[in-house]
């Protein structure tokens, strides 16, 4: 049926030929009548519109353009024909395209828009399309401008083109431009339609039929024209005029009566459009909605994640374009702000209405003044319907976004979508998932004893039982239904859209059809409209027409109230009231031309009169009737029962939403018949008493007490005790389904499954909750009242206990996804710490892969989830969790940068409303469901705004409110600072939110705050804040504003100072504290709601001063880097562990801080060594030149201007990495400090040097006397042995006998050239020591004796000094309660006269004076000038002095023998260098010596003259003699600088930074096992380093990579050998050049050799003979084979010989650094950097006491306790051996020197590396400090579990966690 009417509509009056056609052929797109000039085309095969010569008035299927486009398009040819009136109509029009040829144009315009518009009338305009075609080639620029000069021309339907019509561009840009107006004149139709739609109800009202009407024909010809289905659509003129109307199907009544003819008066011709044509067109108007508010392009429907992004500021009315305006809707609604409903557009589109915009006529004529036709321009659009961008939207989006919509349209107190209309499949469908996380709370007053009694209701909408009231209308009225209803549920609020509200048009789309749904909810007062919660359905349109819609509704309602314009029979109206009359369910029937009031017809059945009657009258009558019918007994509705309607499809019914339910219900089924507040003890073990148990003795380790050590391994064996029941109890049931199931679902079902799995967990808890919170409110009432009554009875307290146990049980009570998520945490936490503790490879089998945990959390974090930073329950922050979570984020997003947003408040001062309104996140505001503890979310910066910002997140921090009611009376101020300290440090920026206007309240808030700030200050973090005036009442009185400000900043500035005294602080002001600007800072907020809730619309100012504040926040953003998260991860450590501690500031560790400047040390270190390593070789360079009689004065800007490259090039780098490293923000703060101590390090080089080669040149001169006379040695032992060997020559000789000869010869010369020289002495130093003893008044049996005795040589390494010292007189002993004569017999049993404290002081004094002492001698000039006795008695009366001074105001004096023995000790540790310089300084300048060491170079040119070589090969002897200890030196002096480089490199030691040397260092003390080395370490680390060094250099240069020395040394020695070769080779061409002597080629050969090698003075005179330098030069090649050979086979030990050590060298490099020692365990500080000034001395592994034989006072019980332990402790320690005076531990650093350089931070990390070495060398640690490990000294049991590959592997764990 429906085909045949196809086919006649499209094929009628057109003959056969067309009818074959169009048979086989879909209904035609577009419909085109070609009108015009005939020459404006050239008609043939090739052109695409129009391939054939026909000119008639039927329409021909153009098959041409459906093989072109794919589109259905008939094309009437019309041109050249002057009579248009046969146009066929059975086929409406959809364009006249009017060609013109360019030309004429502009005349033939005029008179083919006249005839068209005789023809056809002036609506006919709107449908032409004007087309001005030329010649190929052809310019016509000019015709638009020609053709705008004709009133009435639309510039945008005009088009040019060629006349042959051949370009298919040309012809696409003309369909499209086709199409658009087609869309535009639809949309402009249906006004015309809705105008007609009154005119003919007037009519009917005259009497007048609609036949009857002037011009039927006209209207037939403007239908026609108006495309497929204009004609049938009627806009209603009731309350869905612009409101609730839309486009309906004409009844059939209508049609009859209204059935237009065709032109040819054939009656059987009507205008009936089929189901299709009218789906066809209802597409296009979607389209066409779609495109203009940019959503045509939704195939991937809008989620969630689009709008939680951090995007531009919202659009505000007038700067949103119609483009931008769904986007704009959704923003502005997820903000709370209800006026997002109407959103004004601003009016770029001329051919968009204003709806202020007032047409002008162009007529003066008075007879216009009556006319309709001029009133308006139906060619332009009116703007689009607010509710038609709401389901444009809502048909746009996901089910999770579509959910959010509703949830926030609630939030405004709008209406909801019940049933909606499938605009693609035309099903009804309920979207009852939609309706899931709205939860309604109520009150309902019942009078009970006479007194009025409110019980509260909360529950889940779709589970409530409520009456259900449902309106629809009957036909077309002038009483808005919409509007009625509002006045019912709220008065001063559009629940319901109407005709009235601003941006209601005439025309709408989406609505008609829908239903909608609203609550009311009752406050619990008098003047409530309803005593119970009641909801009220509106379905839109007329329900005539949505019969199905209608049904439903009347069988769901527990009222219908019906809409008719009058009740009259005969009508179908009257037929469907009938069928409502005859149902049970009560009915109202509200009739528009009836004046009566209301009339009760039978039982339940009412009919009420509203002509006449006022709204409000109308309304309170209606209210009264329902209220009576719902006192009675009434059926009630459930959402929920929308599922079970028959032909309704329920969006839960997808298949991946019921796959998430099966998933939650599986988890949730679990739970049910339990009570809820047993379900998570029962299910969630993990995080009840175990965890809070577990925090509290954790807590506990930062407060310990007595036996610290002791007291911590117990509470540390207890808490590994909770981890390992945690494992226990963690495979539950619940935990297993739901972990399961996370793991296993795609992430669509994963996302519905969580929201089930809350809404089903809500379910359960919704009546428990809310009976408990009523109790609650019951019992806090009663407190109040006795409280404002003074009464301290019994009475109060039994109220405050049964108070307290109810917030017990709404705790227990309260139970959500996030509790399940804690528990996750806590199976992970627990697992990791017992895998930890077992060092098992793999975890236990458990009942999932709990490793998992973190990444599924973060995935969820990720997509937009809150995630739970500190557990509010147990007020801890679960730390191993929360890094295993951010490190997963970082793995799937990378190591982004965040900025961290916090919010501090009040509780319930609305800080989550306010984020989530801001931001759209997700974090929980139900009633009864307050933030606990911490929540995070992270919010992507979309990608329009990201150039602005240098982070790609930010990271929001919701925190639960400070003074949290049941925290009250229960140390609460502590928790406050300690939320409030960890918030303001995580944050970039923190939001400060005060509520209301109360001083009082304000000022607990603002010093809980102006400390936390301050806190920050005092440890280098600076986050700026905004503060938030919430619920003021006139945020718009300026003068009130900066009142409150003026008030604010005082509070502000007097808060600081209280904070100040406080924190030990210097601060007048808050600006003291922080930046802060009160007029910028500071943001006034209005009161959420408009009115009372709960009924109460969120205020529009609200969510203005959201906005508002947003741009504050973005402006302020855009001025910070942010943090990466990995920093954000450390910081979160570093906060909660120092807040852990009852000192903060004293407590705070920035690791993250720590680790960069590690790595900084690291480079430092680099940029060091290359400076080292250059200076080197510039010196080996000089040395070079002051040896060959180059230089004899070294100049510093010499040594600089060598080392210039070097030097910029590490500045270079050093800028480098300060301007390019991931961590500059944090670098900067060090630059300025390492750029001076490398300038430092520099001329420290450079002095070095300088003395060093003065030196050199200062023991050149001394020796020139010596070296004047080699010349004339070597040139008469040349002579002699000539001589010799020339008397020799004719004699028989073997190698003895030639030796023998040489030997007789030699002793007399040497007895003859040492004639005039006297031989240097040896030295005596131990009878130069004697004497200087016996000098400095010490008795000869005394220096003798302690010779003798030989205990000198431990003097540093004795562990009591007791037998050292005596008291003075009348002086007691240490303890004060001893008498003097008991002094003999304490001494003998206790532990001798001196305390700890003294015992370490002479440590240092011993170590100090060595180091000194060494110093001051190695600086004498003792291998250049020689040793003089004077050097030691200088360091000996220093060192005399020094203790001197040391003895002042001590209780004790020092024994002579610890000055004797101080002395000795300093003079052994200074012979070996003594000696040594001595020797270098003999050989050097005793002339005797010197021709010794010539002598086997002289026996072997004596030997050669004998075997009769030429003077030629003697002469090249003697060179590759010289040459090779030139060649040895120069190459042990290159391998050394190379081979420190190289073991600087590769042996891991000695690469990185100090920290990493000592944990090497300490690795190789504890594999070795000797407590001496252990010993000498504690007592003189350095010793113990260099010590460490020197072996590992041996170890490498022995055996670990001998090889790979031996071929550096090759190396240098190939490299050595190459230049000399060269050298020879230059030198030989040059004088064979100039044809020179011996003499000019030894000058040669020098010259070219000097710079590098030293050859020394050679005489000639003997050589004279010599003319063949190629032989000479072949003679020192083999010579110089022979010294490589010999060369490559030498021993790496030769390279000690020489100046530079390669272990000297690394000594010198790696030890350059700070040496202070902790002034409570004596660990060295581990500062790269030697003078680290402002920074404090650290070191990241403090030891126990015991190392250093701490002891406590009184008794011989060694102190166990580490630094770490000891400052969390109430432990307090002596400032002196014999002061009284104590200081707590915990503020260490108020003692002053050296305590206050330190900083000494709490670390509950278990270092078990000195605590192996405690238990493993007890009893040696006992016989060295003669002290015992008993009582308070007594070894924890857990210390002795620990072996030696635990304490090592403990300093690779300890390295890590500072370094990375």
């Amino acid at each position: 049926m429906e085909d045949n009417n196809d086919n006649t509509a499209a094929g009628e009056g057109g003959g056969s030929e067309t009818n074959s056609v169009t048979k086989n052929k879909e209904l035609p797109e577009l419909t085109l009548v070609l009108i015009g000039d005939s020459n404006s085309i050239e008609i043939g095969p090739q052109n695409i519109l129009l391939d054939h010569e026909e000119r008639r008035n039927v329409e021909q299927f153009s098959s041409k353009l459906y093989d072109f486009c794919g589109r259905q398009i008939s094309v009437i040819n019309m041109l050249g024909l002057e009579n248009i009136e046969e146009i066929p109509v059975n086929q409406g029009i959809h364009a006249f395209l009017l060609l013109l040829p360019y030309g004429l144009h502009n005349s033939h315009y005029s008179s083919r828009v006249q005839q068209l518009e005789r023809t056809f009338g002036k609506r006919s305009l709107l449908n032409v399309m004007t087309v001005v075609t030329h010649k190929p080639g052809e310019k016509c620029e000019s015709a638009l401008a020609d053709l705008k000069a004709n009133s009435g021309f639309n510039e945008k339907r005009f088009h040019t083109c060629t006349r042959c019509m051949t370009d298919a561009n040309d012809i696409i840009d003309l369909l499209e431009k086709i199409d658009v107006m087609v869309s535009e004149n639809n949309c402009c139709s249906e006004r015309d339609e809705h105008k007609e739609h009154l005119d003919c109800k007037c009519d009917k009202e005259k009497g007048i039929r609609h036949e009857e009407r002037e011009n039927p024909t006209d209207n037939l010809k403007c239908e026609s024209l108006n495309g497929p289905g204009v004609a049938e659509h009627s806009q209603q003129n009731d309350g869905s005029a612009g409101g609730e109307g839309g486009h309906k199907t004409v009844s059939a009544e209508t049609e009859e009566k209204g059935a237009f003819k065709d032109v040819s008066g054939n009656k059987d011709k009507t205008l009936n459009i089929s189901d299709e044509r009218n789906s066809q067109r209802f597409q296009a108007e979607s389209e066409t909605l779609l495109r203009r508010l940019n959503l045509q392009d939704k195939q991937q429907k809008m989620s969630p994640a689009e709008f939680l992004k951090l995007g531009p500021p919202v659009k505000q009315s007038h700067d949103t374009s119609e483009d931008d305006l769904a986007h704009t809707f959704i923003q502005r609604l997820m903000m709370l702000d209800y006026r997002a409903r109407h959103i004004q557009v601003k009016q770029d589109n001329p051919d968009v209405s204003c709806s202020q915009s007032v047409p002008v006529s162009d007529s003066e004529d008075f007879d216009d003044l009556f006319s309709d036709s001029v009133d308006s321009d139906n060619s332009i659009q009116s703007h689009v319907h607010p509710m038609d961008v709401q389901m444009a939207v809502f048909h746009c989006s996901d089910n999770f976004l579509k959910q959010n919509l509703v949830t926030k349209l609630s939030q405004c107190q709008y209406a909801l979508p019940l049933l909606v209309l499938n605009p693609d499949t035309k099903d009804i469908e309920c979207p009852l998932w939609t309706f899931r996380q709205i939860t309604k709370a109520w009150k309902i007053a019942k009078i009970k004893d006479n007194s009025n009694v409110v019980s509260m209701k909360s529950m889940p909408i779709c589970k409530a039982e409520t009456p259900m009231v449902s309106f629809f209308r009957l036909g077309s009225l002038s009483v808005s239904k919409s509007q009625l209803m509002n006045t019912l549920i709220n008065d001063r609020h559009s629940t319901f859209f109407h005709r009235n509200c601003p941006g209601s048009t005439k025309s709408r789309l989406l609505m008609d059809g829908v239903a909608e749904i609203a609550w009311y909810c009752p406050a619990g007062k008098p003047n409530d409209s309803f005593t119970d919660c009641i909801a009220f359905c509106n379905l839109h349109g007329d329900a005539l027409s949505f019969e199905k819609q209608r049904e439903i509704l009347t069988e769901k309602s527990s009222v219908t109230v019906v809409l008719v314009p009058t009740l009259e029979k005969g009508q179908k109206s009257t037929t469907v009231i009938q069928d409502l009359y005859k149902l049970p369910n009560p009915l109202i029937i509200l009739i528009a031309d009836n004046d009566r009031g209301a009339v009760q017809v039978k039982d339940g059945k009412y009919k009420v009169g509203l002509k006449d009657r006022s709204q409000s009258d109308v309304s309170e009558g209606l209210k009264g009737i329902i209220r009576k019918i719902l006192s009675g007994p009434h059926t009630s509705f459930q959402l929920e029962s929308m599922a079970k309607v028959p032909g309704v499809r329920v969006d839960e019914n997808d298949e991946v939403c019921q796959k998430g339910k099966s998933a939650a219900l599986k988890t949730v089924n679990m739970l049910q018949g339990m009570e809820i507040s047993e379900i998570k003890d029962t299910f969630l073990p993990c995080q009840g008493d175990l965890w809070q148990k577990w925090c509290r003795i954790n807590k506990e380790l930062y407060h310990l007490k007595g036996h610290t050590e002791q007291e911590k391994s117990e509470k540390q064996q207890q808490l590994m005790q909770i981890r390992q029941n945690q494992c226990k109890a963690s495979c539950r049931e619940l935990m297993k389904s739901f972990t399961e199931s996370l793991l296993s679902l795609p992430s669509k079902e994963k996302e519905y499954f969580l929201k089930w799995t809350q809404i089903l967990i809500d379910a359960l808890s919704t009546d428990d909750l809310s009976s408990i919170l009523q109790s609650y409110d019951e019992k806090w009432t009663e407190v109040l009242t006795l409280k404002k009554k003074h009464d301290k009875s019994a009475l109060l307290t039994s109220k405050q206990t049964e108070l307290e146990q109810i917030s017990k049980k709404l705790q227990s009570a309260t139970f959500g996804l996030e509790h399940i998520f804690r528990e996750m945490g806590q199976i992970y936490e627990a697992h990791r710490a017992v895998q930890a503790e077992s060092r098992a490879v793999k975890p236990k089998h458990t009942h999932t892969d709990w490793s998992k945990y973190p990444k599924l959390a973060a995935d969820l974090m990720i997509s937009g989830h809150p995630v739970e930073l500190m557990d509010g329950d147990a007020g801890h922050v679960p730390l191993t969790w929360i890094s295993s979570l951010l490190d997963e984020v970082i793995k799937k997003l990378g190591d982004q940068r965040v900025f961290v947003l916090s919010v501090l408040g009040v509780q319930s001062s609305g800080k989550s409303t306010m984020l989530n309104a801001m931001f759209g996140l997700k974090f929980a505001v139900s009633a009864g469901r307050c933030t606990k503890g911490a929540f995070m979310q992270l919010v992507k910066v979309s990608e329009e705004i990201k150039k602005d910002f240098k982070f790609e997140y930010v990271l929001v921090v919701d925190t639960e409110g400070l003074r949290a009611l049941e925290l009250a009376g229960n140390s609460t101020r502590h928790h406050d600072n300690e939320l409030a300290t960890f918030v303001v440090g995580l944050g970039n920026m923190t939001l400060i939110n005060i509520f209301g206007e109360n001083p009082a309240d304000m000022q607990d808030v603002l010093q809980i705050v102006v400390q936390a700030f301050m806190r920050m200050k005092k440890v280098k973090l600076s986050p700026s804040c905004v503060f938030v005036h919430q619920n003021v009442t006139d945020i718009a009185a300026a003068e009130k504003n900066m009142d409150g400000k003026r008030r604010l900043q005082e509070k502000l500035d007097q808060m600081a100072q209280l904070a100040a005294k406080e924190e030990s602080c210097d601060a007048e002001c808050f600006g003291d504290v922080i930046a802060f600007d009160v007029q910028t800072d500071v943001k006034y907020f209005a009161q959420l709601w408009e009115g009372s809730p709960p009924m109460a619309p969120p205020n529009p100012g609200y969510s203005e001063s959201v906005q508002e504040l947003k741009n504050i926040i973005l402006s302020k953003a855009k001025q910070s880097a942010g943090v990466k998260l990995s920093h954000f991860k450390s910081k979160i450590h570093d906060l909660w562990n120092a807040l852990m501690n009852e000192h903060f500031v004293f407590s705070f560790k920035n690791t993250l801080e720590i680790a960069v400047y590690r790595k900084l040390e690291v480079e430092y270190g680099n940029w060091t060594w290359a400076l080292r390593s250059n200076m080197l070789t510039i010196e080996n360079q000089l040395h070079t030149k002051i040896e060959n009689e180059e230089l004899d004065e070294i100049k510093r800007s010499d040594i600089v201007k060598e080392m210039s490259k070097t030097s910029e090039k590490i500045k270079k780098d050093m800028s480098k990495y300060f301007e390019d490293d991931k961590d500059k923000e944090m670098l900067v703060q060090w630059r300025g400090q390492f750029e001076n101590k490398i300038k430092e390090f520099q001329e420290e080089l450079v002095r070095g040097v300088e003395r060093k080669l003065d030196e050199v040149i200062q023991q050149k001169k001394a020796c020139k006397k010596l070296d004047d006379k080699k010349t004339d040695f070597e040139n008469k032992l040349l002579q002699k042995s000539k001589e010799l060997a020339h008397q020799l020559k004719d004699k028989p000789k073997d190698d003895r006998e030639l030796q023998k000869q040489f030997d007789g010869v030699w002793s007399d010369l040497v007895r003859e050239l040492t004639r005039d020289t006297q031989p240097i002495k040896d030295i005596n130093l131990e009878d130069d020591q004697a004497n200087i003893l016996h000098i400095l008044g010490f008795e000869w049996n005394l220096i003798f004796g302690c010779k003798k005795n030989g205990r000198y040589k431990t003097i540093s390494q004795v562990s009591d000094y007791t037998e050292y010292v005596v008291l003075h007189k009348h002086q007691n002993t240490r303890d004060q309660w001893f008498p003097r004569q008991m002094y003999e017999k304490l001494k003998c049993q206790f532990k001798g006269l001196l305390e700890h404290g003294d015992q370490e002081l002479i440590t240092s004094l011993i170590t100090n004076v060595e180091n000194q002492s060494l110093h001051e001698i190695m600086k004498k000039p003792v291998a250049t000038r020689g040793y003089s006795s004077a050097y030691l008695q200088e360091v000996a009366q220093n060192v005399k002095r020094t203790v001197t001074e040391f003895e002042k105001n001590k209780k004790y004096a020092f024994k002579k023998e610890f000055t004797v023995d101080l002395l000795l000790y300093i003079f052994d540790r200074a012979a070996t260098w003594l000696s040594q310089s001595h020797k270098i300084f003999t050989v050097k300048n005793d002339a005797r010596i010197y021709l010794e060491s010539k002598k086997t170079q002289y026996y072997n040119i004596f030997r050669s003259f004998c075997k009769g070589n030429s003077s030629a090969v003697v002469f090249g002897e003697m060179i590759h003699e010289k040459l090779k200890v030139s060649i040895v030196e120069e190459v042990c002096n290159n391998t050394a600088i190379d081979l420190a480089g190289e073991m600087r490199c590769t042996i891991p030691a000695f690469k990185e930074n100090r920290l990493n040397l000592e944990k090497h260092l300490l690795k190789s003390l504890a594999e070795k096992g000797n407590f001496d080395a252990f010993i000498i370490y504690i007592r003189n680390p350095r010793k113990q380093v260099e010590a460490f060094i020197e072996e590992r250099v041996n170890t490498y240069m022995s055996r670990e990579s001998k090889d790979k020395a031996l071929n550096t040394l090759r190396k240098n020695v190939d490299n050595v050998y190459t230049f000399v070769c060269q050298a020879l080779f230059d030198a030989t061409v040059k004088v064979k050049t100039k044809k020179g002597d011996i003499d000019m080629w030894v000058k040669e050969f020098s010259t070219f050799l000097k710079v590098r090698l030293t050859l020394g003075a050679i005489s000639c005179q003997n050589f004279k003979d010599i003319n063949n330098f190629d032989f000479l030069k072949e003679e020192i090649e083999r010579g110089l084979a022979t010294i490589k050979k010999e060369m490559s086979q030498l021993s790496l030990d030769k390279m000690k010989e020489f100046r530079q050590k390669p272990e000297q060298i690394l000594i010198d490099q790696l030890c350059n650094c700070c040496w202070e020692t902790c002034p409570f365990c004596r660990a060295v500080c581990t500062n790269t950097v030697k003078d680290h000034s402002p920074d404090d001395h650290s070191v990241p592994f403090h030891r126990s006491s015991a190392v250093t034989g701490r002891y406590f006072r009184g008794t011989e019980e060694m102190s166990i306790e580490f630094c770490t332990t000891k400052v969390t402790s109430d432990l307090r320690f002596y400032l002196g051996g014999d002061s009284e005076e104590s200081i707590p531990y915990k503020i260490y650093k108020t003692a002053g020197p050296p305590y206050v350089n330190w900083s000494i931070t709490p670390d509950q990390s278990k270092l078990k590396y000195w605590k192996w070495f405690v238990w493993q060398y007890q009893e040696e640690l006992e016989k060295y400090y003669d002290l015992k490990f008993k009582g308070d000294g007594q070894i924890p049991s857990e210390w002795k579990t620990h072996t030696k590959e635990d304490a090592i592997e403990s300093l690779d764990e300890m390295y890590h966690t500072r370094c990375q």
